[in-house]
């Protein structure tokens, strides 16, 4: 049972993986047998041991097809894609100014999808299938209020997956959305510190609390590997039962 979800001899590029998140799902992959290179805009200050990490600017379409080349040549090929990399940038919709509306989608749906195409060609060439993880929200499902740009990225990468998965599918490559609910992250840290805010985000899921990053290591390896080999087009919810709850 356990090969199944092995990632031994597998190529996995995942960006945002210096932090959060990231960092957990980076360690996980690692320790799951994955060959692992991380795309990063801001290396962290101590590399974790068996990780590649590649220095660059999501933004900047030039640096970032460098970057994909470097990683993907040196580790002999791509099996896995974990794009799950972003900002968030708040405030007030009638006052959101075009600059962070602009930097939010290039990172969070413009870079998502260059690396999907990038991704996608160069599994179609391999001729060995493939799998694409697209880390999403619970914000791609529900409307909140003060972040218009954050919320319009992951709604379109939700639907980014599901037209992909619906193209790539005849090549074996499968592309699925894992979507996270609160996590206690860095990105997360001002709503962690309001006790009012903590205990409203707790409230709204089934199993009262926050999640931890490495409860986003389970999910992530099972739709790296074998184990999820007939799962395309979809939205996996690790959320606490957020979307879920009724009353």
């Amino acid at each position: 049972m356990t090969s199944i979800f092995s990632l031994d001899g597998k190529a996995v590029l995942l960006t945002g993986g210096g932090r959060g998140i990231g960092a957990a799902m980076a360690a996980g992959l690692r320790d799951a047998g994955a060959e692992v290179t991380v795309l990063e805009n801001v290396l962290p200050e101590s590399l974790p041991d068996g990780i590649r990490f590649i220095s660059v600017d999501l933004a900047d379409t030039d640096a970032l097809e460098a970057a994909f080349n470097t990683a993907v040549d040196t580790m002999s090929g791509l099996d896995v894609l974990i794009n799950n990399a972003g900002v968030t940038i708040p405030g007030e919709s009638h006052l959101y100014p075009d600059a962070d509306w602009d930097k939010t989608l290039a990172v969070n749906l413009t870079a998502v999808f260059r690396l999907c195409r990038m991704a996608g060609a160069r599994m179609i060439e391999q001729q060995r299938g493939g799998s694409i993880i697209n880390v999403t929200s619970i914000g791609a499902f529900q409307g909140f209020p003060c972040n218009p740009a954050y919320g319009v990225a992951k709604g379109g990468v939700r639907q980014l997956t599901k037209a992909l998965a619906c193209e790539w599918g005849r090549h074996g490559i499968r592309v699925n959305c894992l979507a996270p609910g609160y996590t206690h992250t860095p990105m997360n840290e001002k709503s962690w510190n309001d006790p009012a805010l903590k205990a409203d985000r707790a409230e709204h899921t089934m199993l009262g609390r926050w999640a931890d990053p490495k409860e986003m290591v389970g999910p992530v390896v099972f739709l790296s590997s074998d184990a999820s080999s007939y799962v395309t087009g979809a939205d996996l919810l690790v959320d606490g039962g957020w979307i879920a709850k009724g009353i």
